[in-house]
């Protein structure tokens, strides 16, 4: 059985199916499938569906920003979320999407977790290896819905876990200051969706699918491989700044580099490469080097 290596009270937890299992009662879980049809097919018991979508609005330059802590806040009660139970967080690529347009890739549970913990939810467990790994354990999904009880969950924005543009600007070339993108190394290096091409100066490359195992984008890889993957880096005493396209893929870094490697100094650039592009003020650089 793995042992997950974050302290008891850290606040996002990776879990097992086996705990999961034992814990059902405790918790609220969240199926965060891509589409509910995938949820309707088959879901764990007791799972309550989300839809992501329901996280981001247009707003400013940013096409996907999340939403007001008063519009999330209605969202999470309706869903029978309290700040004082333990919320489980899954996905899946789901039988009704592999069949229709896409499969989920895997960042669905790391975008809500992040979400969670961003609004104000202080104990957010991440279930590894998503509803893959709970089928290939033995168990069984389940196609009844729970009848949800309204949650008495309070929203708030905690500034701790993201920078502004001009925030970053201004930590930009320090010395205790780290940034990795999370987008392939295609996106990195030269053009790819986004206006301009290439990335922001001094960030480093880090694909956030090199975190998890080859057949599932929902399962950590073992310990080794991912100290391997940052060994290279110096993060000691440093602030490490993530980002992506949106801020989606960056969920996944920033939730692995500040509780499961317990770094204490971790934010995303909220805005990433979609805001930062837009700006023809602001440099990008194309290649595979930093600089």
């Amino acid at each position: 059985m793995r042992v997950y290596p974050y302290p008891s009270k850290s606040e996002v937890r990776w879990v097992s199916p086996d705990w999961l299992d034992e814990n059902m009662e405790n918790v609220q879980i969240i199926d965060v499938q891509l589409n509910v049809h995938d949820y309707i097919m088959g879901h764990i018991p007791g799972a309550v569906y989300m839809n992501e979508g329901l996280l981001r609005v247009a707003r400013r330059r940013q096409p996907a920003s999340f939403v007001p802590a008063e519009s999330i806040e209605a969202v999470f009660r309706s869903m029978g979320i309290s700040g004082d139970v333990p919320v489980v967080v899954y996905s899946g690529p789901g039988v009704y999407s592999r069949c229709a347009a896409g499969m989920g890739d895997g960042l669905e549970q790391t975008m809500v977790a992040y979400a969670l913990v961003r609004f104000g939810h202080r104990m957010v467990h991440i279930l590894d290896g998503g509803i893959e790994g709970w089928m290939e354990s033995g168990r069984k999904l389940t196609k009844e819905f729970p009848d949800v009880q309204e949650g008495r969950f309070r929203s708030e924005i905690r500034h701790e876990h993201f920078v502004e543009m001009e925030e970053l600007k201004s930590m930009m070339g320090r010395d205790d200051v780290i940034i990795f993108d999370a987008r392939p190394s295609p996106s990195y290096e030269g053009q790819a969706m986004w206006i301009r091409p290439g990335h922001i100066p001094g960030a480093h490359s880090l694909p956030w699918r090199r975190l998890m195992t080859e057949k599932n984008s929902r399962l950590l890889r073992d310990d080794e491989e991912l100290r391997s993957l940052t060994g290279g880096f110096d993060l000691k005493g440093k602030r490490i700044i993530v980002y992506c396209g949106t801020g989606r893929e960056a969920t996944n870094e920033y939730l692995f580099f500040r509780y499961y490697l317990g770094h204490p100094d971790v934010r995303i650039y909220k805005g990433s490469f979609t805001e930062w592009s837009s700006y023809p003020e602001n440099p990008t650089v194309t290649g595979p080097d930093p600089w």
